[in-house]
């Protein structure tokens, strides 16, 4: 190879970078593209799941504050019907107000799409100044009432203490729960035993 002129050199030099080249850096090179797409790609796929992750972090805080929302709804209008409770409280709040409840009729329930209302036939006898205590109480009530068909008449035999009577109807509401669908029973004919 001494005796090799300069181009002989040149070319033997060629050919081994050429077979360097084809034989090694070129399948790296095809090997590290590949590489790069895979992190690229990669990349693009962690940058989608954090956006995610902020819209689930949201939706997360969104349904805390739903959450906390339906809680004070249901102490207004709960899910379930508490007859022996509001009973006891709307009595209670009555003899507060310094009434005689003479009549607490509660009446069937009235279905709608996902409530119900519940109206409950009261007569009470007392003052005009408690009747106002009563109803003023009644409307700061945790639970949503409705009054209807309200009248007031005067009592034939007054005292200081019973002048009036009214009679008016007091409509609560509550949410229906959802009642589990039963499951089908599979469709088989059944053979007569022999």
């Amino acid at each position: 190879m001494r005796n090799w002129p300069w181009y002989g050199h040149l070319i033997l030099a060629i050919i081994v970078f050429a077979l360097a080249f084809f034989f090694y850096f070129k399948p790296r090179n095809v090997e590290l593209q590949s590489l790069r797409e895979s992190r690229e790609k990669l990349e693009k796929e962690v940058q989608v799941l954090r956006e995610k992750k902020k819209e689930l972090d949201k939706i997360e805080a969104e349904l805390v504050v739903l959450n906390a929302t339906l809680k004070d709804l249901e102490q207004i209008i709960p899910q379930k019907k508490e007859i022996a409770d509001i009973l006891r409280r709307i009595q209670q709040l009555a003899y507060d107000s310094r009434l005689n409840v003479l009549k607490f009729q509660p009446q069937g329930e009235i279905k709608k799409d996902f409530y119900a209302e519940w109206p409950i036939n009261i007569e009470i006898s007392g003052t005009y100044h408690n009747l106002g205590i009563f109803l003023d109480k009644l409307s700061k009530f945790s639970r949503l009432f409705n009054v209807d068909n309200f009248s007031i008449n005067a009592l034939n035999n007054q005292t200081d203490e019973l002048t009036i009577g009214s009679k008016f109807i007091a409509t609560t509401y509550y949410f229906l729960e959802e009642q589990a669908q039963p499951a089908k029973a599979p469709a088989t004919a059944s053979q007569p035993r022999k």
